[in-house]
């Protein structure tokens, strides 16, 4: 189920003249963009380039980016909505029970007798916890907390995870 690389973050549109663009991080730790140094931008077309970083900065909750053959705001448009990737071995180490999303978006969900509920199709923070979306093959949605009641099991390398279902989530 794990493939090579983890998304970052998403550039959203140019900043400033000289090439920098914004971008949205879709990891929880934003100070991570200054650990980079080369990453992967891929874009809705399927077309990969791979970018040297000159520069992070950051402002509000998003990072500016500058990259090394980038520097006018022409060829920094061309980038906007590339997910930035990263090479697995540069991600940060996770700590027990830590799951990267891309790890967890897309694997089956199942219940505690074995039983087939759908696929994991988003994750939704809250605050106190993640929560779980989950499509039945009816297109039926199921929203399950992340927390150790309900998940009993996440095995990424296996594609599977395994639930139990509180009374009433599937009335919701």
């Amino acid at each position: 189920m794990k493939n090579g690389f983890l998304q970052v973050g998403v550039i959203t549109t140019t900043h400033g003249v000289h090439g920098e663009v914004k971008v949205r991080p879709t990891t929880d730790d934003i100070d991570r963009f200054r650990d980079l140094t080369e990453v992967t931008l891929s874009f809705p077309n399927g077309k990969e380039e791979k970018h040297r970083i000159s520069s992070v900065k950051f402002f509000k909750n998003q990072a500016i980016l500058g990259f090394e053959d980038i520097d006018d705001m022409d060829t920094a448009y061309t980038l906007r909505n590339a997910r930035i990737m990263i090479d697995r071995s540069q991600a940060v180490p996770l700590g027990e029970n830590e799951f990267f999303i891309g790890d967890i978006l897309g694997i089956s969900v199942y219940d505690e007798d074995g039983s087939l509920i759908g696929k994991c199709t988003d994750i939704i923070p809250t605050g106190a916890n993640d929560v779980y979306e989950v499509t039945r093959d009816d297109g039926k949605r199921i929203l399950i907390p992340a927390i150790k009641q309900c998940i009993l099991s996440v095995d990424p390398d296996e594609g599977k995870m395994k639930v139990h279902l509180l009374p009433g989530l599937e009335d919701l």
